[in-house]
């Protein structure tokens, strides 16, 4: 008897044993992941920022007007009390939300006397590529938990190698903070086979995007109805989330815009009426209603185009909502004439899904797709970034330095005339200084009398608009800054007022219209 309960307590002790080491294994188990994923997550934290600030210090180029204009010149004459503002800011389409965000990062320069004019134009986009940096990493960790860990580390290899997203992600235009907050409000999503998903949160995030750029209700428009039609309660979800964040980003979006523009504005209304209802987007140009199909879609996903298409037939079914989200973003914009490549930047990271899901998929071939991949994008986004449409951001760097002269009384005081396209520089932005500036201005027509296109009316005539806007010699600019491409029709002009040549830049290959290939600069002797 004595032995068997000996035998009984031995077999306890031997069972507590195994039981504690199967605890310790198990907790250590869980150590381990949890230390896995901590190292994961640093290391593509670092990679990302890392990345990203590269980006940003290798986008050396201009794109398009609205990345100063609409936001870094009126956030400028925000804080320091002088700059230009173009009409849209005078007819009220425009919301302050988005400049008043670098006019907050001008503001403390200003306070700490370090605004430079390099931490002007060098902070906001830093700022910007850290944030796109952060979208990055959400998007990864989305992916892995949709997918698993090789989907995921083979979808951010594609969305970190686009050219386009390269191009444009640590720029300060709204196309780029409304895709940075698009993809940040998927990660919150409720997507098929997420576990993990937050109603306010995306939303939210939703409504930051539409506030800084109305049209990315364009591209949310199917997700929120998807999620509508999926939601169990569905008037909870209208009354407790779409309607009370919907309108309270409305109400901030007003009071802030009231603030600045000093009397009751609706910039959403504003917009609508006139891009949509009164056709003045069309003014800037317009193109036919397959553009998208035939150039833009394929310009901006560029060499991924083919594993979209094939991660198409591989997870349509899976994946269809943001597949449907692509259509119709694409082709709503398709009916607007005026029509851009950065206009369906947005849905950049929803192509990403799909590439990411083919290059996983080709398990042969996937190395040499992978280094074509990259190759053939690193040739367009090293060109476009340090080569291509520089030379009116490196002009601005020698009208800088006639910051120098302005206050010296003893000289003559600078007077600089861009006679160029309209908006194709940026302005008091990129100058920092109360230096006399003046452009070619260019307002569409609005039904106001007396409607006159300054800059259509130059190039009809260059030799006689001079001479009419400078009768006498007095009157003359100091300094005329100008494509080579209109050199030589107005070469009696200078001449016959003493300009002399003193700077050329080199602005892009690949010179169209009024646009030329190298910026001069003339001063009056």
């Amino acid at each position: 008897m004595e032995n068997i309960r000996a035998r009984l307590k031995l077999g306890n002790k031997v069972e507590d044993v195994k039981l504690r080491k199967r605890k310790s294994l198990l907790y250590s188990k869980e150590d381990e992941n949890t230390f896995n994923y901590g190292v994961l997550r640093a290391r593509v934290v670092a990679l990302s920022v890392v990345f990203r600030l590269i980006n940003c210090f290798l986008v050396q180029s201009s794109f398009v007007p609205d990345e100063y204009w609409q936001s870094l010149e009126v956030s400028h004459r925000m804080v320091f009390n002088y700059g230009y503002l173009t009409w849209e800011w005078k007819t009220g389409i425009r919301g302050f939300s988005y400049p008043l965000f670098f006019a907050f990062i001008y503001k403390i320069l200003h306070f700490m006397n370090y605004d430079s004019v390099h931490l002007l134009i060098w902070l906001p986009r830093i700022v910007q590529a850290l944030l796109a940096a952060f979208a990055d990493v959400k998007f990864f960790f989305l992916i892995r938990r949709l997918e698993n860990h090789d989907i995921a580390r083979w979808t951010f290899f594609c969305h970190m190698c686009s050219w386009f997203t390269w191009f444009c992600c640590t720029r300060t235009l709204t196309n780029s903070m409304e895709t940075t907050l698009t993809s940040l409000a998927l990660c919150y999503f409720p997507l098929p086979r997420s576990k993990t998903h937050s109603s306010k949160k995306y939303l939210a995030l939703v409504a930051v995007a539409v506030i800084v750029r109305p049209t990315a209700l364009i591209v949310w428009f199917p997700l929120l109805v998807y999620h509508f039609w999926k939601e169990d309660d569905k008037l909870r979800l209208v009354t407790h989330n779409y309607i009370p964040i919907g309108t309270l980003a409305v109400v901030i979006s007003a009071l802030i815009d009231c603030v600045f523009y000093g009397k009751l504005t609706l910039v959403q209304f504003n917009f609508l009426k006139f891009n949509i209802f009164h056709g003045v987007a069309d003014f800037y140009g317009s193109h036919p209603w397959h553009w998208y199909l035939t150039q833009g879609f394929a310009v901006v996903i560029g060499p991924h185009l083919p594993f979209f298409l094939h991660g198409c037939t591989l997870a349509f079914r899976r994946y269809k909502i943001l597949l449907a989200a692509v259509v119709w973003t694409v082709t709503v914009y398709s009916f607007l004439p005026h029509k851009e490549f950065r206009f369906i930047y947005p849905v950049l990271p929803f192509c990403m899904v799909f590439c990411g899901l083919s290059l996983a998929r080709l398990t042969a071939w996937r190395r040499v797709a992978a280094a074509a991949l990259l190759v053939s994008n690193l040739v367009p986004a090293l060109y476009t970034g340090l080569v291509h449409q520089r030379g009116t951001l490196d002009v601005m760097s020698h009208v800088q330095t006639l910051c120098d002269i302005s206050g010296d009384s003893t000289r003559l005081q600078p007077d600089v005339l861009f006679l160029m396209p309209c908006h194709s520089t940026p302005f008091y932005s990129h100058v920092h200084c109360p230096l006399k500036m003046r452009f070619l201005e260019c307002p569409p027509d609005l039904g106001e009398e007396a409607y006159v296109d300054e800059a259509e009316s130059f190039f009809d005539d260059p030799l006689l608009w001079l001479r009419n806007s400078f009768p006498y010699k007095s009157s003359l600019p100091t300094h005329l800054v100008l494509f080579d491409v209109l050199q030589q029709e107005i070469s009696g002009f200078l001449q016959g007022n003493n300009f002399v040549r003193t700077a050329e830049i080199f602005h892009t290959h690949l010179p169209e219209g009024r646009v030329g290939g190298k910026i001069f600069i003339y001063e009056r002797r």
